[in-house]
């Protein structure tokens, strides 16, 4: 499957660069660019891509709220954010929003076209030591929660459902889950598959979110 892209960034030359890699890899295909968020969300609407690369900070509707708008449309298109370490608030913010991932822009470039790539499966993309970390904080923060109000409920999901779940919120992949307990990892994709739709989640992301406002898993 060729994955369409739809790049977003204020900077000309990010989005020349990306488009310039990903002009060499058959599987990617840019179908569209957008220099704000308002003009990612029209763009979207048009075009469908698979996956919207988006920068955060942009003049007029930023990231945070054009990957909002698109989340909660009605395609499937997912995004994968653009960031840098050092605005975790912003990171914060698009985890909310509805993002499916995040690279870093002083990654390599072949690490951004395989969150691309991961993103565009379904997947979320959780990289050991830097989205399970703002994952984390994100739900210890005082604004992820409203106060005196309890772990979110979990009905509906079976007590194996709940082990499968508890590990995603651990970081753990579809094979450590199977090892952990012993299943086949067809039985573990299929587990995560039935969470994703009984608790309305885009993707593993969600997911994890989900453990943790739950109190399956704990910051500590």
């Amino acid at each position: 499957m060729t994955v369409r892209v739809v790049l977003v960034d204020d900077q000309p030359l990010v989005r020349s660069g990306l488009r310039v890699i990903m002009a060499d890899h058959p599987d990617l295909e840019v179908v569209g660019e957008a220099a704000t968020g308002a003009e990612a969300v029209e763009l979207v609407r048009d075009v469908s891509p698979h996956v919207v690369v988006m920068d955060i900070r942009m003049p007029g509707m930023d990231g945070i709220e054009a990957t909002r708008r698109i989340t909660s449309g009605p395609s499937d298109t997912r995004v994968l954010v653009l960031t840098t370490f050092d605005e975790d608030d912003y990171v914060y913010g698009a985890l909310r929003a509805g993002a499916s991932g995040f690279a870093v822009k002083d990654m390599s470039l072949d690490d951004i076209l395989a969150a691309v790539r991961v993103v565009a499966a379904g997947d979320a993309l959780i990289a050991p030591g830097v989205t399970r970390r703002l994952i984390a904080d994100f739900v210890a923060r005082p604004e992820a929660a409203v106060p005196g109000r309890p772990p979110r409920p979990l009905a509906g999901i079976t007590e194996r459902e709940r082990e499968v779940l508890t590990l995603i919120g651990r970081g753990r992949s579809n094979t450590e889950i199977a090892e952990d307990l012993y299943i086949s990892v067809a039985t573990a994709k299929s587990h995560v598959s039935r969470l994703l739709t009984k608790l309305d989640a885009r993707d593993r992301v969600q997911l994890v979110i989900t453990a943790y406002e739950s109190g399956l898993v704990t910051c500590g």
